[in-house]
């Protein structure tokens, strides 16, 4: 049975060879091209993932993505991505791919999906909602610049406590709609949020993840 991350890099890779290269995405400024560069370079160019993260290294980083958008074509980033990470790359060590990558997947997954018109949420296997929910055990460092308490609760899995702090809101909806969330895509996850009105509204306005 394939993993999450082995799922949702097959269903993401036939999505954008069906929308094609300019489609939006809700990655900011990005199109489907430019995610799927992203996507594989994270993957084929570790001297490039210092820059995801640290805004000095940023340039370097989006050099080697557009180089590999160039060099690539968009066919080719799909042609890679569909094949995996490979053996001498970090992700392609055993057990890293699925550790690294389901909710990387998953979110991009949604990235796109979600940027369409007349987008639904789509079900997803009670395996994947348990492992997704199983992720949001390190929720807290996603909302660290959550300007309250949060508490995640998903119905039929449980509820934890994200967040310590004050006032306290709870913010209900299935694993993977959580996830979402918790990953900066307030606007487009299908969650609810109780507890303090003013509270609940910052923090749907509150740029949430990594």
């Amino acid at each position: 049975m394939p993993t999450i991350a082995q799922s949702e890099r097959a269903a993401l890779a036939d999505l954008f060879e069906a929308i094609g290269p300019d489609a939006p995405t809700l990655c900011s400024g990005w199109t489907t091209a430019d995610l799927a560069a992203h996507l594989v370079v994270r993957e084929r160019r570790p001297d490039s993932a210092p820059g995801i993260r640290v805004a000095a290294l940023a340039g370097w980083t989006e050099r080697v993505r557009l180089g590999a958008l160039r060099d690539r074509g968009y066919e080719g980033l799909i042609t890679d991505l569909r094949s995996g990470p490979p053996r001498w790359s970090p992700f392609g060590l055993p057990g890293v791919d699925g550790l690294a990558n389901s909710v990387e997947m998953f979110v991009h997954h949604e990235d796109v999906r979600r940027a369409q018109d007349g987008w639904e949420p789509r079900p997803l296997p009670a395996g994947a909602q348990k492992a997704l929910w199983r992720t949001l055990g390190t929720a807290r460092m996603l909302l660290r610049s959550a300007p309250s308490g949060v508490t995640l609760a998903a119905p039929g899995f449980g509820e934890r406590v994200a967040k310590p702090g004050e006032p306290m809101v709870v913010v209900t909806g299935e694993p993977g709609e959580l996830v979402l969330f918790c990953f900066g895509r307030q606007d487009h996850s299908r969650v609810t949020i109780e507890g303090d009105a003013a509270a609940a509204e910052r923090l749907r306005t509150t740029d949430l993840g990594i």
